[in-house]
């Protein structure tokens, strides 16, 4: 059997499909983080109960007026209801008065 030369040239695919969602522009930032709301998102699949706690440590000690809404709130954002789940959020969040979210782990 002959070996084929490609000189270098070899043919790729991405693994993906298209896009199903156009890119958006991003929410602006907030001045600060005192006085505020902050949402705590976690997909439950890294130690987020303990990357949130000193999270949350760390930024009440930068902004003591500073308000956290607990993961606990919310459940897994990684799961067999993940669609609904997220959907729901902005609602949610409006309902809780929450100004920023702090979302985890993606690991």
């Amino acid at each position: 059997m002959a070996q084929q030369n490609n000189d270098g040239y070899y043919e790729a695919y991405w693994p993906r499909g298209a896009r199903q969602q156009k890119t958006r522009a991003l929410a602006p930032r907030l001045d600060t983080l005192e006085g505020k709301t902050v949402a705590q998102l976690w997909d439950y699949l890294f130690k987020g109960d303990e990357v949130f706690a000193l999270l949350e440590e760390e930024l009440k000690r930068r902004y003591p007026g500073i308000k956290f809404v607990s993961w606990r709130e919310f459940g897994s954002t990684h799961a067999d209801d993940e669609k609904e789940a997220l959907a729901a959020l902005p609602a949610r969040f409006k309902e809780l008065g929450v100004d920023a979210v702090i979302s985890g782990m993606a690991c």
